[in-house]
């Protein structure tokens, strides 16, 4: 087995990389070559923790694994990040498991791939104003990623964490970009042409009447029942777009427009791998208000890791231990 540390996933794999395979196992999933299964998440009972699991395979690469992981609180205070993880591959021939990935750094480059990937679809082609609601970690993979894909001039944020805001404006500045922090989330999301909402939040913090006409947002907070950054009727109003819909609907953004009765399972216009794949439209004109649901899929993680491993084995990074 092999088994690739922390250190070594943040060598392996760039933002770029990661983008291009999140895009083709989207595609995948959308061509039902590739399947994400029940995903278990829970309380634990013990230090304030969440802990979860996400299986799936594509039988066209093919891969199969699992993420396990989740959400601890207190790490900070053990100068540790409060979301650990890790990703268990499997030999799709025998059954038999063949790498261990750490999977903090790839969680991170994985959930901003997704962002990008909505953006690059689902954007205005012409968008160059960022807005970022919530600036802890995730919000520089974020960053970086919609870098990737479109050119931007100039990033509004928002934190209830003043340090955060001024930590993530350290990154915008390296990055040669405009730095506008804000005391609000409606400033942020009146000058957003892409809002991307990445925070633990369990009420609604946009409301529908602060997005313009033509903007793009990546909901990428909501992964659990009860999380909440939009206004049910924002997305109710919006063009939706998911991951997946099973997961949009139960503890994704979209299981507040859909418990309310606002929107149903026929109201999303597709999956963002239908779109990458041509097999449903993506944004219809320039006034639309796109929205993508990233709840996120056990497919991201598996292919990022896998993406360590065939980049491990040429570089001769990693441990093999004996099975």
């Amino acid at each position: 087995m092999l088994i690739i540390s922390e250190q070594d996933a943040r060598a392996l794999v760039s933002v770029e990389e990661a983008i291009a395979a999140v895009e083709r196992s989207f595609a995948a999933m959308a061509r039902g070559v590739a399947h994400n299964y029940p995903v278990v998440r829970e309380l634990v009972g013990y230090q304030d923790a969440v802990f979860g699991v996400k299986t799936g395979c594509d039988t066209s690469a093919p891969i199969l694994g699992l993420k396990a992981g989740g959400y601890w609180p207190h790490n900070l205070a053990k100068a540790l990040t409060n979301h650990q993880s890790s990703t268990l591959l499997f030999d799709p021939e025998t059954g038999r498991a063949s790498a261990l990935v750490s999977a903090n750094y790839l969680t991170g480059v994985r959930t901003g791939a997704a962002s990008a990937i909505a953006t690059k679809y689902l954007s205005r082609p012409d968008s160059s104003v960022l807005g970022i609601i919530g600036t802890g970690v995730q919000s520089t993979y974020q960053l970086r990623a919609t870098l990737a894909v479109r050119t931007l001039r100039k990033v509004y944020a928002w934190d209830p964490s003043p340090e955060n805001l001024v930590t993530f404006g350290r990154t915008v500045a390296e990055l040669g970009l405009e730095y506008a922090p804000q005391t609000n989330c409606q400033a942020v999301a009146t000058n957003a042409d892409i809002l991307i909402t990445v925070t633990p939040s369990q009420r609604a913090l946009v409301e529908k009447s602060w997005v313009r006409p033509g903007t793009h947002i990546s909901a990428m907070g909501a992964d659990t029942k009860g999380k909440q950054e939009l206004d049910a009727a924002l997305v109710a109003g919006a063009a939706l777009f998911v991951d997946e819909a099973a997961q949009a609907i139960t503890i994704g953004e979209c299981q507040h427009a859909y418990s309310a009765g606002l929107i149903t399972e026929q109201s999303f216009r597709g999956s963002i791998g239908a779109v990458i794949a041509g097999l449903c439209e993506g944004r219809r004109t320039a006034q639309e208000i796109t929205l993508f649901d990233g709840t996120g899929v056990a497919l991201q993680d598996l292919v990022v890791a896998d993406l360590a491993v065939r980049l491990a084995a040429g570089r001769g990074l990693g441990t093999q231990v004996g099975y």
